[in-house]
């Protein structure tokens, strides 16, 4: 499995090609840049001096037997590519080539079904059940980004669960927050993404996710529910859609308001804290104690060390 490659090692193995992209050298060479991933993880690669036959069967989403050796390049592990074969994807299961949470999906739907049960205002209690009932079981399969945090099978529920943890135990320390309105937030903030996004194998964005964004296609989706349930007016309607549209914190970051009630604001905060700690996570495995990982585009291209005692 690709979290097993070694520096200095050759492969021979089926790899699903996540993106591909065509290059040429100062030279004029042809090359493709590529991210192949199997179920352990991904890593870049490189396919130097490439034919025009071999570049052809090249596509982003399909599995191929791929020869080639693994190198150390900027303190990460790169693939330098030397063949490319087709493959009966007949043969093939997919979930090998998927990374997946490490929470049972059961587990993420009964911690969701508790958040929801446990919530005392029953009008944000009814919005978020309305709208999971909507959503279904593709919420448990859907990953959160296409790239920087929790971008694999499961990786959205997963995050809005670890979210809800957080969450609770702030709220033990400041009893003055309003948990109910939180918890909403939380559950329901990032349920855009299953527009915006395409789902958990080759995630792309969509039309949709391109032009509209998750942020207004889930505000869009709570005022649709409120109105049905006849709770369009609500102070809970308004207040969740104002989560949702601030939890970005930032206009920068695609926020069209900023946080206005405290709630929104620690919704902000527990989002970038628990992103932040999985693109770390991510980054810190893949090098060795006593080692800097590449800079972390999502953590303003800063690099960071990790400790020789962990």
């Amino acid at each position: 499995m690709i979290s097993d490659f070694k520096s200095k090692e050759s492969i021979r193995m089926n790899l699903l090609v996540k993106s591909v992209v065509n290059g040429v050298t100062q030279k004029g060479a042809n090359y493709l840049s590529l991210v192949f991933q199997d179920k352990s993880g991904s890593i870049d690669g490189k396919f130097w001096d490439v034919r025009d036959a071999q570049a052809a069967i090249v596509k982003a989403g399909r599995v191929y037997e791929v020869h080639g050796e693994v190198l150390e390049y900027n303190k990460n592990l790169q693939l330098r590519v030397n063949l490319i074969k087709e493959v009966d994807e007949n043969k093939i299961d997919l979930n090998d080539f998927v990374m997946v949470t490490d929470i049972p999906e059961e587990i993420l739907k009964q911690k969701v079904d508790q958040a929801i049960s446990s919530m005392k205002n029953k009008n944000y209690q009814r919005l978020v059940q309305e709208i999971f009932h909507e959503v279904g079981e593709d919420f448990y399969k859907y990953p959160a980004a296409a790239k920087i945090h929790h971008s694999f099978l499961g990786g959205l529920a997963t995050h809005v669960t670890k979210m809800v943890d957080v969450a609770d135990a702030i709220c033990q320390l400041y009893p003055s927050l309003d948990r109910d309105l939180l918890i909403s937030g939380i559950l329901v903030h990032d349920i855009g993404k299953m527009v915006e996004l395409s789902g958990p194998i080759m995630t792309e964005y969509t039309l949709e996710g391109k032009l509209l964004g998750h942020i207004s296609i889930m505000q869009a989706k709570i005022m649709d529910t409120s109105k049905r349930l006849g709770l369009l007016k609500s102070e809970e309607a308004i207040l969740l859609r104002h989560m949702v549209l601030a939890h970005h914190g930032h206009y920068e970051y695609g926020s069209p308001v900023l946080p206005m009630v405290k709630e929104a604001e620690i919704l902000y905060l527990i989002d970038n804290l628990d992103a932040r700690i999985n693109t770390l996570d991510s980054a810190l495995e893949q090098v060795k104690p006593g080692e800097f990982t590449s800079k972390l585009f999502a953590l303003e291209n800063r690099q960071f060390y990790k400790p020789k005692h962990q």
